[in-house]
């Protein structure tokens, strides 16, 4: 799925987490299914029910807290929340820097999106993509001519305006709004993009990260996981 790391690196720290203490699980909420703001002002999505299960499963207290997309890595790193859990692909680049657990979901198709009726050259053209994601890495890496922007919207409204050719994400996110507008489409052409996402947890964290990898498989074990997968629509359970 979606998500590449920035330059963090260097924020590496030794900051731990104690088992005692709530485990703050950090999130986009822009992001649908896979978390987003709901109504009512709180995280919701495929990664809310997911990670409020495997809190469960693991006998651990969670809250959750959201971040923007740019910072979300250094800001683990940092001790200002403990895990990621935000649609974040596993990637060799951003397993120099964090640690993951094992993946919750398959690989997810990257899809295209783009006006109706438009000729789109997605080897040649300008495509859009959020800052620091697989998708804007793979595009930088085609010939294509790569615009970034923090958020998924508004790669969504550089297409509309013409700023882009077309936008790539993960096929979850852009499918509906290809379903709901007039004016937008999916392309044919479709990349499979990184190794599945997994939750970021600090390199330090090595408990906390046994004690959800155990959650996941167990959700994997009963057929729960892939009951959500098809819930939320994400793309093949396992």
């Amino acid at each position: 799925m979606k998500k590449l790391i920035l330059s963090t690196a260097a924020l590496a720290l030794t900051t731990g987490f104690a088992m005692a203490d709530t485990v703050r699980m950090g999130t986009e909420g822009a992001y649908p299914p896979y978390n987003f703001i709901n109504d009512a002002g709180e995280v919701d999505g495929f990664e809310r029910e997911l990670g409020d299960e495997l809190c469960k499963r693991a006998e651990l207290t969670c809250e959750w807290v959201t971040n923007e997309w740019d910072s979300i890595i250094p800001n683990l790193v940092s001790g200002n929340y403990d895990t990621i859990i935000a649609g974040m692909s596993i990637t060799d680049e951003r397993d120099e820097v964090i640690d993951f657990t094992q993946n919750y979901t398959q690989p997810d198709p990257s899809g295209y999106l783009a006006l109706m009726g438009a000729d789109v050259d997605i080897k040649g053209g300008i495509v859009a993509a959020q800052t620091g994601t697989i998708q804007a890495a793979h595009i930088a890496a085609s010939g294509a001519t790569l615009v970034e922007f923090a958020t998924p919207e508004e790669t969504i409204a550089a297409v509309r305006s013409g700023e882009a050719d077309a936008v790539l994400a993960d096929d979850a996110y852009l499918r509906p709004f290809a379903a709901e507008a007039d004016d937008l489409t999916m392309l044919a052409e479709t990349e499979m993009l990184g190794g599945g996402v997994g939750m970021g947890v600090r390199e330090s964290d090595g408990e906390l990260k046994g004690k959800f990898d155990a959650a996941i498989a167990s959700m994997k074990a009963d057929g729960s996981l892939n009951a959500l997968i098809a819930k939320w629509e994400i793309g093949p359970g396992f």
